[in-house]
């Protein structure tokens, strides 16, 4: 079958969060919304079918996950991901965020420290320091148009810190890494020499773009399955956030045992039927969906990275790797950050995600989401263009 990615859809009257606080956070009601990260196609027509069918038993009860619920899972990361794990090992999580808060709240201390690697999605310092831990910095290098870590920064940070946590963006978000076998390798080492949990947010692991491959960071190294706890969804991938259907995965028992006695007694492990039900449908019936949607996304980027270049050079597109979402390096504007804020909303008629809600890096950046129909996509370039080339 071939989707058609192409297709506008009105989602007006949805209570879609990329429209409906346009006006709140950006003050104006008539823009491109390039913003919240989901993606503006419709999900996968299995993933619909198994939710009619459900909805037409016409009964929503209390609901069990089932095996071939946990089997779809185990199967899609051994087979997408090359990563072997037991069905229990897998768990649900009513959220991303909300997963990595629990560990924050199981696995730390109020004081304690946990280390996050800016630029970098915004609730990771947001969620630490609102649960009263104080958050490390250990910001990332950009060398020619890529992220890379700064192992030597980190080395120094938990030796001079007691540190009891890293959070790991991977695939990272904004800038769109897929992280590399041996700096995840080279990252379990230090983290297992000081006693450090990483907690990997993986949400966008399905989303490596072509001629890319995302490594999970438990499967790299037995010193890296040991201090493990990963985080993730179909919600990204089959854009069904709204259904809220992650899970986490933890191959180490006691990890696991102490995560889910925070889980278990709060009914927190406790998922919902849809949440079930779209989840089998993705992982079992959607993969082509998938591969197409990859394709259109890689499309847009290319579309981005072309017009940029030949019509507006002063910003350029750090290529992600993974995902649809791309980090604008606008810094040739030489304009404050509110400055720039305002020109692409006020001049261009664009919401985009400032560059400095991601932390220490941000300046200077701003996010664009092009999970998007092309002709949108490419009318929000054309707004930018006349807003700095009137």
């Amino acid at each position: 079958m071939q989707y058609n990615f192409d297709e506008i859809i009105d989602r007006s009257g949805t209570q879609a969060i990329k429209l409906e606080k346009l006006k709140l956070l950006f003050g104006h009601e008539d823009l491109i919304p390039l913003w919240v990260a989901d993606m503006d196609f419709k999900s996968p027509p299995a993933i619909v079918e198994a939710l009619k069918r459900r909805v037409e038993h016409g009964i929503f009860g209390y609901t069990a996950p089932s095996q071939e619920y946990t089997d779809s899972i185990v199967h899609w990361l051994e087979r997408r991901h090359r990563w072997q794990v037991k069905g229990e090992h897998v768990n649900f999580v009513p959220g991303v965020v909300k997963g990595f808060a629990f560990a924050i709240d199981e696995f730390t201390e109020k004081g304690g420290r946990v280390i996050i690697q800016p630029p970098v999605y915004h609730p990771f310092r947001i969620v630490t320091e609102s649960l009263g831990r104080e958050v490390v910095y250990n910001p990332l290098i950009l060398e020619n148009g890529q992220y890379k870590m700064d192992f030597g920064g980190l080395r120094r940070i938990v030796a001079e810190n007691d540190c009891k946590m890293l959070i790991l963006c991977n695939p990272h978000n904004p800038g769109g890494r897929t992280w590399s076998p041996d700096e995840l390798s080279e990252l379990a080492d230090i983290c297992y020499e000081h006693n450090i949990l990483v907690v990997s947010d993986e949400i966008h692991a399905d989303m490596a773009l072509p001629g890319h491959q995302h490594t999970v960071f438990a499967s790299v190294s037995e010193k890296a399955k040991e201090i493990s706890l990963t985080i993730m969804a179909p919600s990204k991938t089959f854009n069904i956030a709204g259904i809220v259907s992650s899970f986490a995965v933890i191959p180490n028992k006691n990890i696991r045992e102490r995560y889910l006695a925070y889980l278990e007694p709060r009914e927190l492990q406790q998922g919902t039927l849809f949440a079930f039900t779209a989840t089998r449908a993705a992982y079992d019936e959607c993969e082509d969906w998938l591969d197409q949607m990859l394709d259109y996304v890689q499309g847009n980027i290319d579309l981005v990275d072309s017009y940029l270049t030949e019509n507006i050079p002063e910003i350029k597109a750090i290529l992600p790797e993974a995902s649809f979402l791309v980090w604008l390096d606008c810094r040739a504007l030489n304009l404050p950050q509110r400055e720039l804020v305002k020109l692409f909303v006020e001049k261009a008629h664009l919401a985009l995600n400032d560059g400095t809600m991601f932390g220490s890096g941000g300046e200077g950046f701003m996010r664009m989401n092009v999970g998007c129909p092309r002709s949108l996509l490419e009318k929000g370039l054309n707004n930018l263009k006349k807003a700095i080339h009137p």
